[in-house]
């Protein structure tokens, strides 16, 4: 939800009404520098690589190459987070906000043009106690809510909204980690503080992923229970640059198939059937379609992801997290999406009427994951693990699924005839890697390993359209990513061979 109303001189402040046991950081399930990652199976016949010249190109460290830097970015200074692939730019002043996240040359959060460049509120506020939404992603402690001291009433809120925040990089070489270490100021009306580690990968685990560590630490002298919220603000503006708004930007979620919501989903704001929000019968996933009009919903999502797929431009934002089936959330959800439009929201007793204006209301969505409750003695901290995914998908696809590797937009199909294999999908990857197809016998024991001698990259779509031999007594196949020495880096998509 949102904020009180603003009449602050950036006008686009009185868009919304009043905002919305220790977790185990497994890093592997959700990408590179996983030192859990589930193990891999290896091929099981010695993997042909494509050629020297992709060899190299796998090998070179430019390909790996990351760092960690004083930067400036739209006229902030920035701690700056990059490899090969992605950058992130990270704001300590502003709340301790990452202002923005870049696949190549592409950047997917929103940042607020009314505000671009300006020094942060020494109050962290608006002049009229309003709240300052830079965009890009910030961390608020959940539930959000007025009824008392067990809710957080903001935004605004000038200490973890807009407070400054204590930035530095951490150098970690012993794990090819590139580090942006935050610290916020110690509130006292939640009674936390929060750290938060932010890692960009090099060497040979570097991929178009970052990850988040953020640690809530119990500064009071009493018992506290919060959830940790990440929300994250993505553009969905009119990238072409004419009026209106990106009509192609979709938010994905698969539903919990034991949700305890009978549409698979809760609307928490707007109208109970807005048109945005709609659930595929046949592949059970969740879509909000940005139409401009607001409405938040909240998710028992038990997948462990969630998507926000920009169509017109052909790419996907995905954020992986843990969830815990045995805990009790806020909201009762682990993912929630707002669509930032006209209409009318109901705040406590208030009815809030949203204008479609695109100062006023600028076009974004918000991606936002929530940990379960932790419940802090004095001095005890709790931390939660999420991670940031990007790819290039070609077009206005679905996500379909989803796994540390790539996401699929079309089926991963596999028909037998003639003793061939017909193969048909389309993926978005999350690292740069090569294509291998793993057949595997009616008892899904692998059989051996098929070149389809295709480079790939999270800055293309992998297309499948190709024919291959059929291995004898393949039953079933696995699409798979390996690395420069025929190592299999993980598992895209699997599928039966129809016959």
């Amino acid at each position: 939800m949102r904020r009180a109303a603003s009449q602050y001189v950036f006008p686009q402040m009185r868009s919304h009404a009043g905002w919305h046991a220790h977790a185990a950081v497994r890093v592997g399930m959700y990408g590179a520098g996983g030192r859990n990652m589930p193990r891999q199976r290896r091929p099981g016949h010695a993997t042909r690589i494509a050629g020297a010249i992709l060899l190299a190109l796998l090998t070179a460290a430019p390909a790996w190459g990351a760092d960690a830097k004083k930067s400036e970015y739209r006229g902030w200074d920035s701690l700056r987070l990059a490899n090969s692939l992605v950058e992130v730019q990270v704001v300590p002043v502003l709340g301790g906000r990452v202002i923005q996240f870049k696949l190549g040359d592409f950047e997917f959060l929103w940042v607020n043009p009314q505000l671009a460049g300006k020094p942060p509120s020494p109050t962290g506020l608006a002049p009229d106690g309003g709240w300052l939404n830079y965009g890009g992603d910030k961390l608020w402690p959940a539930p959000q809510g007025w009824g008392g001291g067990n809710q957080w009433p903001g935004p605004p809120d000038a200490v973890l909204d807009g407070g400054p925040y204590a930035g530095r990089i951490v150098v970690e070489k012993a794990y090819d980690m590139h580090t942006v270490r935050l610290d916020s100021p110690e509130d006292k009306r939640s009674g936390v503080q929060f750290t938060r580690w932010i890692r960009v990968y090099s060497g040979s685990r570097a991929a178009a992923n970052v990850t988040f560590d953020t640690r809530m630490t119990n500064i009071d002298t009493k018992p506290r229970r919060w959830g940790i919220w990440q929300v994250t603000q993505v553009g969905a503006v009119n990238r072409s640059g004419g009026a209106g708004y990106n009509k192609e930007v979709r938010c994905w979620s698969p539903v919990n198939p034991a949700s305890i919501y009978p549409r698979g989903y809760n609307v928490l704001y707007g109208a109970a059937d807005n048109p945005s929000f709609s659930v595929d019968p046949a592949t059970k996933m969740f879509s909000a379609n940005y139409q401009r009009i607001v409405g938040k919903v909240g998710l028992d999502n038990s997948a462990g992801w969630v998507a926000v797929t920009d169509g017109a431009a052909g790419y996907v934002f995905v954020e992986r997290f843990e969830h815990f089936p045995d805990k009790k959330y806020p909201d009762q959800a682990s993912a929630e999406f707002w669509l930032n439009g006209a209409g009318k929201i109901v705040t406590g007793d208030k009815t809030v009427d949203i204008k479609d204006d695109p100062v006023e209301t600028p076009p974004y969505v918000e991606s936002e994951i929530l940990s379960p409750f932790a419940e802090l003695k004095p001095g005890e901290s709790y931390t939660f693990h999420l991670g940031w995914f990007a790819a290039r998908i070609g077009g206005n696809y679905p996500i379909l699924d989803c796994t540390a590797f790539g996401v699929t937009c079309e089926p991963f199909t596999a028909k037998a005839a003639d003793g061939r294999l017909r193969l048909a999908g389309r993926f978005g990857v999350f690292y740069i890697a090569h294509a291998a197809l793993v057949a595997l016998d009616a008892d899904g024991k692998d059989l051996e390993t098929i070149d389809l001698k295709l480079s790939v990259s999270p800055l293309e779509p992998l297309v499948l359209a190709k024919d291959e031999p059929l291995p004898a007594k393949a039953a079933a196949v696995r699409l798979v990513l390996l690395d420069s020495a025929g190592k299999e880096i993980g598992e895209l998509a699997r599928t039966q061979i129809a016959k």
